[in-house]
């Protein structure tokens, strides 16, 4: 190719355009035909009976549900709250009901409320659904802490392109101070979106600060120290991480339970799940399972905190280190605001 201009211009391409393909696979993989998958309930009581409903339930909903028996609706209330199950039937011969809890899923709830109320039909009885766990007003669907988990990814890997892009002559111990800085205002900026200006955390609005800082520290620092090794490539690494991977597996819109294998599996252990199911956690659930994220949340930051200093190690072992030129950094920053 004889213009350079040109060849410039077209291998700065090949990044949104490897972007536009990711994103396609990953929000379409994940969210376009959502069904039951493994979906965990319960059918309360311990009769023969109910061990038989239980029984045609799973012979007749396949791999699509996981069926159990519980004996009482206490303790099927408990298994909702812990997010053990998703919905739980309750065979009264006078009143079925149904039990969902909200506040985990409202996708799930939904399921659950599609696959059993044909059961509770069958008893020729008027069915009641009970939520056993309502978001708050201000958040019908619970699907506000997914978009404050949005908010702060942006902030975060955003920010990676300008520390790592621009403040590239400093040395890495200031980049990771001022990365530090940075996660401490993205956070603080969640905290006040999810408190004060939209109410989605009526209690608690501190320990969702800690969850978004930790949360945030990790994706700058993981980008901080890939910059060094990637350099204009970071971006697409960042979407590829935090976005594509990230959303899609966090369970904001819907729960491992409705969706494949692949994106269940990044759910257990990536950080996006372990903010959104940690703050779902302190708002919803009085704490239970909240360790469990905090340390996938900090195992990220202590993965990031080890990148960074990989990164550190290489850059000062280097015999010319070279930064990169001012208009490079310049759109490096651009490209990672833009998407």
């Amino acid at each position: 190719m004889r213009s350079p201009a040109l060849r410039h211009v077209l291998t700065h391409l090949v990044t949104p355009l490897l972007m536009c393909v990711g994103m396609g696979l990953a929000y379409m993989g994940a969210f376009v035909t959502p069904e039951p998958n493994h979906l965990p309930v319960a059918i309360v009581g311990s009769g023969t009976e109910t061990k038989a409903l239980a029984q045609s339930v799973k012979d007749e909903a396949g791999d699509a549900l996981d069926v159990r028996t519980v004996p009482d609706r206490a303790r099927a209330v408990g298994l909702l709250e812990s997010r053990e199950i998703t919905g739980a039937y309750v065979p009264d011969p006078a009143r079925p009901e149904l039990l969902v809890a909200t506040a985990a899923s409202d996708m799930g709830a939904m399921a659950v409320e599609k696959v059993l109320t044909p059961v509770a039909e069958a008893h020729d009885a008027p069915h009641t659904v009970t939520d056993v766990a309502k978001p708050v007003d201000d958040d019908p669907t619970g699907q506000g802490l997914f978009f404050l988990m949005i908010a702060v990814s942006i902030g975060s890997y955003a920010s990676v392109a300008v520390l790592g892009g621009a403040g590239a002559a400093l040395p890495m111990r200031l980049r990771a101070l001022l990365t530090l800085g940075v996660s401490v205002v993205v956070s603080g900026i969640g905290a006040f979106l999810a408190g004060p200006v939209f109410h989605l955390a009526h209690h608690d609005l501190a320990g969702i600060w800690g969850l978004a800082w930790l949360y945030s520290a990790g994706i700058l620092l993981i980008g901080l120290g890939l910059h060094t090794f990637l350099k204009r490539w970071t971006t697409l690494a960042m979407m590829v991480l935090f976005v594509m991977l990230n959303f899609t597996s966090s369970g904001g819109l819907f729960r491992p339970e409705l969706q494949n294998g692949f994106f269940g599996t990044l759910h257990a252990f990536w950080n996006g799940a372990g903010f959104v199911e940690g703050a779902r956690s302190l708002l919803y659930f009085d704490g239970d399972g909240l360790g469990r994220t905090l340390w996938t949340l900090a195992a990220w930051l202590v993965a990031g905190l080890a990148v960074t200093a990989v990164a550190g190690a290489y850059e000062r072992h280097r015999t010319a280190p070279a930064s990169p030129a001012p208009h490079e950094a310049e759109e490096e920053a651009e490209e990672a605001v833009a998407v």
